[in-house]
């Protein structure tokens, strides 16, 4: 008699002819799936021995089979307000974004506070961001929290601003420019208490849909109390555990001094106390801190808000409690504090136990030879984001008005760190930059700066194995047996092994050396489309049609 309380055994797929991204057989086209794991890797003719003793076999009718992407930077809530609400990122003047600001406000007439973000004056002709009583004409008087493209300032309507108390105390407050700093937490935080539950979940699931539908298999979300409240970041796990979708690993940006303060990071439900720890700011809003003066503003060198000794206690607590510690950390200065206080914390409690905890820094942009010697010895993890040399990196960018063209040309060194062992794990910051895995292999692939290039097949990896890798997982972000089910297929052209520069360390592009091909992602060729992504067997998303 059998047992009827015994589990039923899990579903077998098997997937054939197509294309299978493994390194345990560089020339695979076949995978069996067994539940929620990779079963087997192999050749079309073995898979001839399953094809009776499975549950379904899909035919991939050539179509490529790669690991899920892992975004190592995400802020959900955020991006999904953007895709469902007013986005400025490609706005091409002020007028155009004054005119998407009115459109905005007569479609959203019940709204309490009106929701936008992306603007960005460097890229506008007018090279000025909207002033308060053209936000208030456009919005109607309404209240209005409209965020730069790099969210470390904001525009508010009089409206908004008299929402909170005090404001304008608050460091950070001008009449005539951005919010920063404390000013904008504040106007944030007041902004974001009129989200009701329905819509913060609507956003949240707008986010995770659109992630799935590019091969997101999941995103590493950097919450924390200046950024999107606790509501917000409990009630998104909440979700990603209840629903389908791509899965959600949180970080949570506050410090710790205490083994309390660490168990009450992990009652949240985070990772780790890392993500957008602020070491810094950003340098589109001359926030991020930098050792020498802004190139177009000689009176500043941003902002620095944690130094070596904060960043020392920050990281040995979090290493005693062996929870992961990370900075949000651009600008040199900011990244010297962060890599000088790691130093000092494992002269502490040990730098074995310092390496061992995989501590993070979040963007990481100016680094010198020294810092990079430093990410490799205290096995700091880059969390990288290639979209923003691809927005502002180049001769005439952003980095270049900011910084001046020798400075700006060493920002993002992804060569460098690959080559001293640094690990890479590749993001977007969404909505900074959009969600788009192929078009951050891409731009890290195609850096702007020749000597900062990285073969397709490393920023590949970065983008899959290297965020399972930033969570302390290695067992994950590949296609071998044992490993999570958590793919993508892919309708793509012939693939290839690509290394852009024939100047920096690469793979071997000798088809003899039974390095697996990858789609050829040479600037204006068209990125892969994702027809399925499936997470831990499960599909998330299906393409319509296909």
């Amino acid at each position: 008699m059998s047992d009827s309380t015994s589990p039923a055994p899990p579903r077998t797929l098997l997937l054939r002819g197509g294309e299978v991204h493994s390194p345990a057989d560089p020339f695979a086209t076949a995978m069996v799936v067994e539940g929620e794991r990779i079963a087997w890797i192999g050749s079309e003719g073995a898979a001839d021995s399953f094809a009776e003793n499975v549950d379904e076999v899909g035919y991939l009718d050539g179509a490529l089979v790669t690991p899920a992407f892992t975004d190592a930077h995400v802020h959900t809530t955020a991006t999904g307000l953007a895709l469902t609400g007013l986005d400025l990122s490609d706005a091409r003047t002020l007028a155009d974004a004054l005119a998407r600001v009115r459109a905005y406000a007569e479609d959203r007439p019940h709204d309490r506070v009106l929701l936008g973000t992306g603007w960005d004056a460097s890229a506008w002709p007018e090279q000025r961001h909207p002033g308060r009583a053209e936000l208030d004409e456009a919005t109607g008087g309404r209240p209005l929290y409209l965020t730069r493209i790099d969210v470390h300032s904001a525009l508010a309507t009089t409206a908004m601003l008299d929402l909170v108390p005090g404001i304008t105390t608050r460091a950070g407050y001008s009449a005539d420019a951005p919010l920063t700093g404390d000013a904008h937490h504040a106007v944030r935080e007041a902004a974001h208490a009129t989200l009701t539950p329905q819509q913060r979940a609507e956003a949240q699931r707008a986010a995770r849909e659109h992630a799935a539908s590019l091969g997101i298999g999941a995103v590493h979300e950097c919450a924390g109390p200046d950024i999107s409240g606790e509501e917000d970041f409990t009630s998104l796990l909440a979700l990603a555990a209840e629903e389908a979708g791509p899965r959600v690993f949180g970080y949570w940006a506050e410090l710790v001094t205490s083994a309390k303060d660490a168990d009450r990071v992990r009652e949240l439900g985070a990772l780790g106390a890392a993500g957008d720890l602020f070491a810094d700011g950003s340098l589109g809003s001359h926030t991020a801190h930098l050792c020498s003066p802004y190139a177009d503003a000689p009176r500043t060198t941003g902002n620095g808000q944690l130094d070596a000794a904060t960043v020392a206690a920050h990281v040995a607590t979090c290493t005693e409690a062996g929870l992961q510690a990370g900075f949000h950390a651009i600008g040199d200065a900011a990244v010297r504090s962060v890599t000088d206080g790691v130093r000092r914390a494992a002269e502490n409690v040990g730098t074995a136990r310092v390496r061992a905890a995989r501590h993070r820094v979040e963007h990481a942009e100016m680094l010198t030879e020294a810092t990079v010697a430093d990410f490799a010895d205290l096995a700091l993890t880059a969390s990288v984001q290639p979209g923003f040399d691809a927005a502002w990196g180049g001769t005439d960018g952003m980095y270049a008005r900011r910084l001046g063209a020798e400075r700006a040309a060493t920002l993002n060194p992804y060569a460098a760190l690959l080559r001293a062992g640094v690990p890479l794990a590749l993001g977007s910051d969404s909505p900074v930059t959009p969600l788009g895995p192929w078009e951050a292999v891409r731009a890290a692939a195609f850096h702007r700066t020749h000597a900062h290039r990285i073969s397709v097949r490393g920023a590949f990896t970065a983008h899959t194995r290297g965020g399972w890798r930033a969570l302390g997982r290695d067992d994950a972000g590949v296609l071998v047996p044992g490993a999570p089910a958590d793919y993508a297929v892919w309708r793509t052209g012939p693939l290839i092994v690509q290394a852009p520069d024939t100047r920096v360390a690469n793979w071997s592009t000798d088809p003899r050396s039974g390095t697996p091909g990858l789609p050829d992602l040479t600037p204006g060729r068209e990125v892969p489309v994702c027809l399925r992504t499936v997470v831990g067997g499960r599909t998330v998303y299906a393409r319509p049609d296909e």
